[in-house]
């Protein structure tokens, strides 16, 4: 099984095209420690042939660009594509826009819960993906599901899908109360548990999650390799920077660092490879010289970066 991070930051990249901040900044000048980063998604294959995207970020073109991998081949026909299927983890936006990017009637299936697919249905636009060639699938939660092509052919990538503490996306909030609590448990943001037949490890990718309970606690325990939100460093982070008024929390992610934090929350937990992902533009962590890089590392955490693989 190999698995690549295709994209490491969180919505809008990294830099974000509109933000001034400090580590913005320092990545437009290309100051050392401090690279570049597209949005949110990975991808995995069996065989090396076949690929499953999970998440189809805004900067899907970039990272296929960027990714031979996810290229046609040279002897593939005149439209073709590896990429087999996509699974969708919520319906924020860096996770669901690219799909319209995919629309050159191509086939591959996408998978997600009941909930992400009442989005795409209640949005038209997302028609230009004709489902005849692009069927959509039910993610069924705790079940071993074993992916499929559009045409039912299997990738050879199997995932075990689960809910985990969230929210609803952003888009979807009723603007009329926005004191109110959006946030879900009940499968508007799940994590998925990769794996495939001869694989000697799974993978859990969890790009979003508000907090860590007993129940993530035991699915965790023995991963190989967790993939992990690392939206922020603290939480009231983006409003520390001047950048927001929102808390990590109050997006529906958990922060890294404080007693109620990930690095907390997951350190007794036996786990292979653990890995951040999806890292805002205001994580202190994306400079690899500042003491918030060096304390996550002293942790056991690495801090993902676009095109950092690895095989199980």
């Amino acid at each position: 099984m190999r698995v690549k991070i295709i994209g490491s930051a969180a919505g809008g990249g990294f830099p974000q095209w509109n933000c001034n901040y400090r580590l913005s900044r320092a990545a437009r000048a290309g100051m050392a420690g401090v690279q570049s980063r597209t949005q949110s998604s990975i991808a995995a294959s069996a065989n090396g042939v076949d690929w499953v995207l999970f998440n189809a970020s805004p900067d899907i073109r970039q990272q296929i660009a960027q990714t031979p991998e996810l290229q046609p081949a040279a002897d593939a026909p005149l439209r073709s594509t590896p990429i087999r299927a996509v699974v969708l983890t919520n319906a924020d936006v860096d996770h669901i826009a690219g799909l319209l990017s995919l629309r050159e009637r191509q086939p591959f299936a996408i998978y997600a819960t009941a909930q992400v697919l009442a989005t795409l249905e209640a949005n038209s636009i997302f028609n230009v993906l004709d489902p005849a060639i692009v069927p959509r699938r039910l993610l069924a939660a705790e079940e071993q599901v074993a992916l499929c092509d559009a045409h039912g052919h299997e990738t050879g990538v199997v995932v075990e899908s689960f809910p985990v503490p969230g929210k609803i996306a952003l888009y979807l909030e009723d603007r009329a109360h926005p004191d109110a609590d959006f946030s879900s448990d009940a499968g508007d943001t799940i994590g998925v548990r990769i794996t495939g037949a001869g694989s000697r490890g799974a993978v859990f990718y969890i790009p979003g999650c508000a907090r860590v309970d007993a129940a993530l606690r035991a699915r965790l325990a023995d991963a190989a390799c967790l993939l992990f939100d690392g939206t922020v460093y603290t939480d009231d982070e983006m409003i520390g920077a001047g950048v927001g008024q929102k808390t990590g929390a109050r997006m529906g992610h958990i922060a890294m660092s404080g007693e109620a934090g990930s690095i907390a929350g997951l350190a007794d937990v036996k786990i292979g490879r653990r890995i951040f992902v999806h890292i805002n533009n205001t994580n202190p962590v994306l400079d690899e010289n500042s003491a918030e890089h060096a304390a996550v590392k002293a942790a056991g955490w690495e801090v993902a970066g676009d095109g950092m693989e690895m095989e199980f």
